[in-house]
């Protein structure tokens, strides 16, 4: 996708989820500078969206994300962000979201 990615992982409870997403955007941004990977990348946005699922979910998530680009085609992005934030009661302020 062109604006979003997904990671999904399995991390230690005791690794906060902020050192890990801090991690991969400054290793990610050092790769694709040194590499010229794309020619306008000024590096990720500040902030991120990060949910937990329970292990009887990992099958269908790894499918939903397997299949973005079809399923954005359908829903953009932010209308689906926002629809999963509603959906699980996170209050936000639209002004932080991006």
């Amino acid at each position: 996708m062109e604006d979003h990615i997904h990671i999904f992982t399995h991390i230690h409870p005791a690794i906060p989820v902020s050192s890990l997403i801090k991690n991969i955007k400054l290793a990610s941004s050092d790769m694709i500078k040194r590499n010229r990977l794309f020619d306008h990348f000024e590096g990720w946005q500040k902030g991120y969206g990060a949910f937990s699922v329970n292990y009887s979910s990992k099958n269908n998530l790894i499918e939903y994300i397997k299949n973005q680009q079809e399923h954005h085609q359908k829903i953009n992005f932010i209308t689906e962000y926002k629809r999963v934030l509603e959906e699980n009661g996170i209050e936000f302020d639209e002004k932080y979201l991006f």
